[in-house]
């Protein structure tokens, strides 16, 4: 009876650490590897900026006057909060200038997986970003 007791508060104690998302910090390479993308805290949520990238200017960004930015510096994720077993925010598309409604989901300790979605998250294209640092 006391076995059965201690294995039942070990696991509940085990829950609340099972219910968080996993920390996403760190410099990533995106699934092309041209670019390093770095997530910290950003007050209550986490965001993303471009570390560094083999494009030079943001191109194709909708704003015509954002076009001749630099890349590097550029926040493509902002407003991440934990949402089940991952994250959900916005992102920046640097390739096609459009933000997207956005899913991070934590696979293993040296890759997560992003998720750019419209419709509501109806539709939605996944890339696995491996861990830089």
């Amino acid at each position: 009876m006391k076995q059965a007791i201690l294995a039942l508060s070990l696991v509940m104690l085990t829950l609340p650490a099972q219910a968080q998302s996993a920390d996403p910090s760190g410099t990533w390479l995106t699934q092309s590897g041209d670019t390093r993308v770095r997530i910290a805290k950003c007050g209550a949520e986490y965001c993303g900026t471009i570390a560094a990238s083999t494009f030079q200017k943001d191109t194709n960004n909708a704003d015509p006057k954002l076009r001749d930015r630099n890349i590097v510096g550029v926040r493509m994720i902002w407003d991440l909060k934990p949402e089940g077993d991952g994250y959900t925010g916005q992102l920046y598309n640097p390739q096609d200038g459009k933000t997207y409604t956005g899913k991070l989901k934590m696979t293993s300790a040296k890759t997560l997986q992003l998720s750019g979605c419209v419709f509501g998250g109806l539709i939605c294209k996944s890339q696995t970003w491996t861990k830089a640092n």
